[in-house]
């Protein structure tokens, strides 16, 4: 199976040098399930030609706002129509959740409730699962034929099932310690002192990234096999 990474943001430069930029963070988490990848720098404006160009699609985070007036999210809102109406499975993290329920009827914006840093608890596909998060905004209104799957007191939308063939997930599977503690000390100063602290304590604590990475993993098989029948 060949997964498209659509590359909405980089990580900063510091992180990069030890952990790599988000794409291959994802590498990393989807590693030993015989996938090939393919990444396309979307907010640098490289673009696939198609839903075609892959089996699977996979959106990452970004430091940028899914509102925000940037010249490559319109075509990426038309090209998560056109992989939706594909069948294909997609699969969105953090920024990508957000632009897929935008871009198919839902609305973001920025959470008067503030940030969400570091380690956090939720319930998912009817499991406790705690996960790495780092956002402020939020998806408040849902797109059409919308199923929320996961949620806690602070994000009520934060892992969505849309039309079957995609999923979505507020925090991030992908980000361990490490890639937390460098966005602390390099994006940290716009996040409040006693959240960052927070999540500066919180550090070592386990998180559940394996276990949506298997839901994702699960995810793309069954819909890969819908796709092909």
């Amino acid at each position: 199976m060949k997964i498209g990474i659509l590359q909405t943001g980089h990580a900063p430069d510091e992180i990069i040098g030890e952990q790599g930029d988000y794409d291959a963070m994802f590498r990393r988490l989807l590693a030993g399930q015989g996938y090939d990848f393919v990444t396309f720098d979307v907010v640098d404006g490289q673009f696939p030609d198609g839903p075609q160009a892959a089996d699977a699609w996979l959106i990452t985070g970004s430091k940028h706002g899914a509102y925000e007036d940037h010249p490559w999210i319109p075509p990426l809102e038309g090209l998560i129509r056109e992989i939706k109406t594909s069948g294909a499975p997609l699969i969105g993290v953090c920024f990508g959740h957000q632009i897929i329920a935008q871009a198919l009827g839902g609305k973001v914006e920025k959470f008067a409730g503030g940030w969400s840093v570091g380690k956090q608890d939720y319930e998912i596909a009817g499991k406790p699962m705690s996960l790495n998060a780092w956002h402020q905004d939020q998806v408040v209104e849902l797109p059409p034929e919308t199923e929320v799957i996961g949620a806690n007191a602070f994000c009520a939308n934060a892992a969505l099932v849309i039309g079957g063939n995609v999923l979505t997930i507020q925090p991030h599977p992908e980000f361990t310690a490490a890639v937390i503690g460098g966005l602390i000390e390099h994006r940290g100063g716009a996040v409040p002192t006693e959240l960052v602290e927070a999540a500066r304590a919180n550090l070592s604590a386990d998180t559940q990234s394996d276990a949506f990475r298997d839901l994702m993993i699960a995810h793309l098989q069954k819909h890969m096999a819908e796709a092909t029948e």
